[in-house]
């Protein structure tokens, strides 16, 4: 009975670090000019690529923002539930192959992602190659 109670501990210990080192979840974004937290981001699998959508907007004035510039499909869609990185594949410690569409100025940037720190991580926006380009700092959402 000991030796099942202590491999269920482990097991469960290890499933917890496993999740913790997942970029998958609800990350909080934050405005690069004024350091205030913008959002919550849900990042998620499907058909084996990583998405994210926008599940929260944390400032009240702008939860019924739509994205007035963005382009297609996305063109005045309402920006929570926007789906706003797309297509990323794991490559190594990071994903990389997708976009990040920026909703502010409807832009669809290059990207990659990945953990800085189990609850911090970078994401890179750029175009061309990733040298041109933007990087946030997105915190993991409790």
């Amino acid at each position: 009975m000991n030796k099942l109670c202590t491999t269920l501990a482990v097991l469960l210990i290890a499933a917890t670090s496993v999740t913790a080192q997942s970029v998958l979840g609800k990350w909080k974004t934050i405005d690069d000019n004024t350091g205030v937290a913008k959002s919550i981001v849900e990042i998620y699998e499907q058909d084996g690529k990583v998405y994210g959508k926008v599940a929260e907007i944390l400032n009240e004035d702008r939860v019924d923002a739509v994205c007035t510039e963005c382009e297609g499909d996305d063109k005045d869609k309402p920006i929570l539930g926007l789906v706003i990185i797309r297509g990323l594949e794991k490559d190594g410690d990071e994903y990389n192959d997708g976009k990040i569409l920026d909703p502010e100025s409807g832009t669809l940037y290059k990207c990659y992602i990945e953990l800085e720190e189990p609850n911090k991580l970078k994401v890179r926006g750029y175009v061309g190659f990733s040298l041109l380009g933007r990087t946030q700092y997105w915190l993991r959402a409790e």
